[in-house]
């Protein structure tokens, strides 16, 4: 085992053999190290940065007859010897080292130079008579500080850190710095419909508050400024993730026109003059990609010092700073989040639907924006089109939209009117073409879960698929790809091209409770409702009837729905596609049969076209806090009230909700969609934050 043994300052002392000398901080096994090669030629200069040390290649610069050497430096160097001889006993005042192979001499420093080259080191080497050296190798040294800092701690700021910057971890006690996709767009002047692109698209900086997206990179230099000028720092970024990110940097000036684009894209090194007034220059930085498949998230930066050893000759790196961030992911609300702004579309004929929107909104004292028909062009289902999220690092937090391939008549009403100053923009294509199942109402996310001791306190992202049927429509590779990138909110896959529309909202929801994970799983039950309505034949309500006071709808009674056999069979089939999906949402939700509601509903259809609803479909609601606004399904009227609606309410009330029934029959219903397919709601963010998990 080699062991290193201080040389205290001034003057030679050895440890004797046996003793094992405490390494103090900067000397550690972690310590970045530089080797150094010394002559007895002419003197050597270098530059010693602070925190790292240097090792001294003592044996190549000996001379021919060297059988020992003695090293001694000014107050300010710190110096170990490593020699791996334990047996040698040398005077106990004579501080001379046998010259074996692989001895060493390390130093460090933990003082910053007031002048070039103020400490020094000197080897003198000895033949085998002792007495005078036979040579002697001079080192110059020169201790600087440069420091690449971000805001590793996740406190808000930029502070120094023991942390290690070069890496990047996840849970409460993780550390690394956290990055935005700088895709809202605060330039005040692209507010033009037709002009709104992201301010990643843009290398200019053109507002404080496009600024007050980004993250601070802080470079530290400090020490003689002559030494930076015979020396370079270079700002730098790898490759592969260039692209991916932007950085400005003003100089000393705060002037929004003297903020350059110096990293990036194309450019991946940036050469840096240290000012003569200032220890620290800002950097700020920008993400241009979320997490996807080809991306982990994860950029480094690098500072490097470079030195010019003669001229003629390339310069070489002596030292490296590196931070690592982790760019911040998409994260989606689930109906237990608080709402804070309702969507809806303003279509013909569907003035009484925004009506009963709009009631309910101000019941649950929430803001409501109506979608006009020049901007939706007769395009209902603004909860295909998009799905609204967040993105949040610790010193900024700002709603995002991801807009589907579906691109209906409302396609561009995400980027022209949601797309704005801290309201970002998100979207991905479907190459191969778009299916009914990229819609986003077969997009959503459960509420905080725990399953088998794993923690999901985002939630788990829901999609729906073809499985188990093979062959059939599935949601677009580029949209389940991004899903899965963002780690917080571990998708599941649920069955969905069952049904027609093919929309995982059409068989399920989720509202608050009080109890018990603080939520219900809402399922679409037609087993449920065959029982409801036996029970009500069985009490004598046989010939009460369906879709009382709606012309042009047929009128079936409750004795005629449960005579109907081909309409019992295909119901057992959609249930049993519906248990399917049950049983995965138990297992990956960690869900017991407490925590799950079966809402009366029927189907119909065709095994091989898909499930429609038969009545309006009660599970397709919107979910405002305690208030839900449910499809009104013109049951059979039994005592006075549709007997749905009285089975749901005794269901959902008990939990403190209010259960509110809209009428969408002709507005929404027919075209195979109900409430929610028809309205989007963007909510508040958790609170937890995304970095204290571990995906």
């Amino acid at each position: 085992m080699a062991r290193k043994q201080q040389q205290q300052q001034p003057g030679t002392v050895h440890t004797q053999p046996g003793e094992h000398p405490r390494v103090p901080q900067g000397l550690a096994s972690m310590a970045q190290q530089r080797r150094v090669q010394l002559s007895t030629q002419r003197p050597t200069s270098t530059v010693c940065v602070l925190g790292t040390e240097l090792s001294l290649d003592i044996c190549g610069s000996a001379p021919k007859d060297a059988v020992a050497f003695h090293v001694q430096g000014t107050p300010g160097v710190k110096l170990y010897v490593v020699h791996e001889t334990h047996s040698v006993k040398l005077p106990s005042l004579v501080g001379r080292w046998p010259l074996a192979a692989g001895a060493e001499v390390l130093l460090a420093m933990d003082t910053i130079s007031k002048d070039v080259g103020d400490e020094k080191v000197r080897v003198s080497y000895f033949g085998e008579s002792g007495g005078v050296p036979i040579g002697r190798a001079m080192l110059y040294l020169t201790c600087v500080e440069v420091s690449l800092d971000a805001d590793t701690s996740r406190s808000g700021a930029v502070s120094r850190t023991l942390l290690d910057k070069a890496s990047w971890t996840w849970g409460p006690d993780g550390h690394g710095a956290i990055l935005l996709v700088n895709c809202d767009r605060d330039e005040p002047r692209a507010r033009a419909p037709g002009s709104r692109t992201p301010d990643s698209l843009d290398t200019a900086i053109r507002s404080y508050a496009d600024l007050k997206d980004m993250s601070q990179l802080v470079l530290r230099t400090r020490g003689p400024r002559t030494i930076f000028t015979g020396h370079r720092l270079v700002l730098h970024t790898d490759y592969s993730n260039a692209h991916r990110v932007g950085v400005f940097y003003s100089g000393n000036s705060v002037a929004l026109e003297d903020y350059k684009h110096v990293l990036g894209g194309l450019k991946l090194a940036y050469t840096i003059k240290p000012s003569r007034h200032q220890d620290e220059s800002i950097f700020y930085v920008e993400g241009l990609a979320f997490p996807d498949v080809d991306f982990s998230g994860l950029v480094a930066f690098h500072v490097t010092l470079l030195e010019s050893p003669e001229k003629g000759l390339l310069e070489t790196p002596i030292f490296t700073d590196t931070v690592v961030f982790r760019v911040a992911p998409w994260i989606m609300t689930p109906n237990t989040l608080t709402p804070l702004e309702v969507f809806v579309c303003s279509v013909k004929n569907n003035e009484g639907f925004v009506a009963a929107v709009r009631a309910m909104a101000e019941n649950a004292k929430c803001p409501l924006t109506v979608c006009p028909p020049l901007e939706n062009r007769q395009d209902r289902w603004i909860q295909d089109e998009v799905e609204f999220g967040y993105i949040q690092a610790p010193h900024k937090t700002f709603p995002v939209v991801f807009d589907s391939p579906r691109d209906g008549g409302l396609m561009d009403f995400p980027i022209k009117s949601i797309l704005g100053p801290d309201f970002g923009y998100v979207a991905r294509q479907a190459p191969e073409g778009a299916s009914g199942l990229d819609s986003f109402g077969n997009l959503e996310v459960s509420p905080p879960v725990s399953v088998q001791g794993k923690e999901y306190p985002l939630g788990r992202i829901l999609i729906g698929s073809s499985f188990p049927r093979f062959g059939g429509r599935r949601m677009a590779k580029a949209v389940k790809d991004f899903l899965f990138a963002q780690q917080v909110q571990a998708p599941v896959e649920l069955f969905s091209d069952w049904l027609h529309v093919g929309h995982i909202d059409e068989f399920l929801t989720f509202v608050p409770a009080p109890d018990r994970k603080a939520f219900r799983l809402l399922l679409a039950s037609p087993s449920a409702c065959y029982q409801l309505l036996k029970e009500k034949q069985e009490e004598g309500f046989g010939e009460a009837a369906m879709f009382e006071g709606l012309q042009k709808a047929s009128k079936p009674t409750i004795s005629e729905i449960l005579a109907n056999e081909e309409l019992r069979k295909f119901n057992a089939y959609v249930q049993s596609c519906i248990n399917w999906n049950r049983d995965i949402l138990k297992r990956c939700l960690g869900l017991a049969e407490q925590d799950i509601i079966d809402l009366p509903q029927l189907f119909h259809g065709k095994v091989d076209s898909g499930a429609e609803a038969f009545f309006p479909d009660m599970v397709n609601m919107l979910v405002l806090g305690k208030h839900l606004g449910i499809p009104k399904p013109f049951g059979p009227v039994v005592g006075g009230q549709c007997c749905l609606e009285g089975k749901v309410r005794a269901l959902l009330e008990p939990l403190g909700l209010t259960c509110t029934f809209i009428d969408d029959f002709y507005s929404y219903h027919v075209l195979l969609g109900e409430v929610h397919c028809g309205t989007n709601v963007r909510r508040k963010p958790f609170s937890f934050k995304w970095w204290h998990m571990v995906p």
